[in-house]
């Protein structure tokens, strides 16, 4: 069997647009929709997904608050930085960039992200959604859900089929799979 392209693009368009008409729904609602970003240090990978995260939310009618932290800054300030952003009931979604700094713990910081504030998938409470078959209860981190949208999109059906997924990190390879 030939393996089949799919052309991202044309479908990205597409969705990009039914966004766009959601946040302009919410917005005739008063509510305008706000992702907040934080950024510790200058890992590059990390500093341009921060910095495309504020382009694509301005295409969108979004708003992204890019909140960006020295590479020395404390767990402390970090951690008081989110919980400022989970009380904040016009902060809508919560995005910390990783890698964070090797003297940050990560797992804490993730854990102080409120569930339901936690665009990334990344808070325990959502991984356990996830990894317990409850999808549907759980904010799934956006690459895995974006790679599903496009192969439901392109009239791909995996079930029956054997499927090979390379990686198996936090954030793509591991949530994809379940």
């Amino acid at each position: 069997m030939a393996a089949e392209l799919i052309k991202g693009l044309p479908i990205a368009k597409v969705i990009r647009e039914e966004i766009a008409a959601e946040v302009a729904d919410l917005k005739a609602k008063g509510v305008e929709p706000c992702l907040a970003v934080l950024l510790v240090g200058d890992d590059p990978g990390s500093v341009w997904y921060a910095k495309s995260k504020v382009g694509v939310g301005e295409k969108l009618g979004i708003k992204v608050d890019l909140h960006t932290m020295a590479a020395d800054t404390s767990q402390d300030t970090v951690l008081e930085q989110i919980k400022g952003w989970n009380m904040d009931p016009k902060v809508h979604g919560i995005l910390v960039e990783l890698p964070l700094p090797k003297h940050l713990a990560k797992e804490q910081i993730m854990e102080a992200i409120d569930p339901k504030k936690d665009v990334d998938g990344v808070h325990p409470v959502n991984r356990g959604y996830l990894l317990g078959g409850q999808e549907h209860l759980a904010l799934v981190p956006a690459t895995p859900l974006s790679c599903i949208a496009l192969a439901e999109r392109a009239g791909i059906d995996f079930k029956g089929k054997r499927v090979t997924l390379v990686g198996r990190g936090d954030t793509v390879g591991r949530p994809l799979a379940s």
